[in-house]
């Protein structure tokens, strides 16, 4: 059965791409040659600073949540890398019935001087159609993943101010509340790469696939459409990786340098050292809960995490 599977898969995979095109903002855009441009090492170099989040769900109860969030930045001066920035903070969501709805308010516990948000950014609807999902109200959760993009973006925007140019982990598109004019303060210096694409090609694949495939040997940019803001890159002509990108094209060629490291070839090592630096472990997680369950005022914490915890006991059954 399973191989059955596999092989109507791979016929999904292999259909043909001479007549597919890429879909963005509704329409169809055929892949053209003329359209890759070929990335050369330059001879100058810039500071750059990669910036990414990590998060976790200390507690989570349906109508609270308590995480831990940590945004860093790495900066580098060609390949001499500088201090890092950091941002700690947890982040403490409650219900509210407010203007005849359920509202998500938000208390922010900054762990460094500087705080990069402010809690009434926070304060969202449940029914807000950006963070519902269909009909349901949005889980309260969703919170910690808004405060850590609009706290992501916070800091791209301190970033700029010591660089060249801002990579950010993920994308330039708005899918929160609020958050398009958080996306229009940004600098012509910040940029974006993404791991994943969310885009099709008019066959229903990935266009990062279909790219790697027709696009010429070496480094090269695409650039969708008219938009010289918004295309696919490849990194290192060994690589198998082909990355959204969003930003001027010129900060392209800066990222070849970066993106030679074995662990990831094609992806850029400042981006790399950022997700470490920002991700929480399931270990820190853990110890970060126990030290708040194990405490014996902290009773009712528990009692009210066990009236909502079922998935976790079966999943704890195996």
């Amino acid at each position: 059965m399973l191989q059955t599977i596999a092989r109507e898969i791979k016929a999904s995979l292999q259909s043909s791409s001479a007549d597919d095109a890429l879909l963005f903002d509704g329409k169809q855009f055929p892949v053209r040659w003329e359209q890759f441009i070929s990335l050369e090492q330059p001879d100058s170099q810039k500071a750059i600073a990669f910036v990414d989040g990590g998060q976790a769900e200390i507690l989570s109860a349906g109508n609270f949540c308590l995480s831990f969030l940590r945004i860093a930045a790495v900066v580098f001066a060609g390949q001499k890398k500088k201090r890092p920035l950091l941002s700690e903070f947890y982040l403490f969501t409650k219900s509210i019935f407010h203007e005849n709805e359920i509202w998500y308010q938000s208390k922010l516990f900054p762990l460094d001087a500087s705080p990069l948000l402010t809690s009434e950014q926070l304060l969202v609807s449940s029914r807000d159609a950006l963070l519902a999902t269909g009909k349901e109200r949005a889980s309260i959760t969703v919170v910690s993943s808004l405060a850590r993009r609009f706290a992501e973006l916070a800091l791209v925007r301190k970033a700029v101010a010591d660089t060249d140019i801002v990579v950010l982990d993920g994308t330039l598109e708005a899918t929160y509340p609020r958050e398009e004019a958080l996306l229009q303060q940004l600098s012509p210096a910040v940029c974006a790469l993404a791991k994943t694409s969310a885009l099709f090609t008019k066959n229903g694949h990935n266009p990062t696939l279909l790219l790697n495939k027709l696009g010429p040997s070496g480094c090269w940019q695409y650039a969708v459409a008219e938009s010289e803001q918004m295309g696919f890159v490849k990194l290192h002509e060994k690589s198998k990786h082909v990355f959204r990108y969003e930003g001027k094209q010129e900060h392209l060629p800066f990222l070849l340098e970066q993106s030679r490291d074995a662990v990831f070839l094609g992806y850029p090592y400042g981006l790399i050292l950022a997700d470490k630096l920002a991700r929480v472990s399931n270990q820190e997680k853990q110890r970060l809960r126990m030290q708040l369950l194990l405490r014996k005022e902290n009773r009712e914490l528990l009692d009210a995490m066990q009236a909502t915890n079922a998935h976790e006991i079966l999943d704890a059954l195996g």
